[in-house]
């Protein structure tokens, strides 16, 4: 299920770490520009969903 609410506040949480993230691939000698992150921000945005779907399935099954 795509929720684009839901979607939009994933998003802007990789957004408040990118920085984080892009330092951690510097000093691994890689530099990452925005569009190079792109593809695992996809990425987050699918773990969290999923993340979400689980946390909520397992918070009804425990009613």
């Amino acid at each position: 299920m795509t929720n684009p609410e839901l979607n939009m506040k994933f998003m802007q949480l990789a957004m408040k770490h990118l920085p984080e993230g892009q330092e951690f691939f510097k000093q691994k000698g890689i530099e990452l520009g925005f569009e190079d992150m792109q593809p695992m921000l996809e990425l987050f945005l699918k773990v969290m969903g999923e993340a979400y779907e689980l946390g909520k399935s397992d918070a009804g099954s425990q009613e």
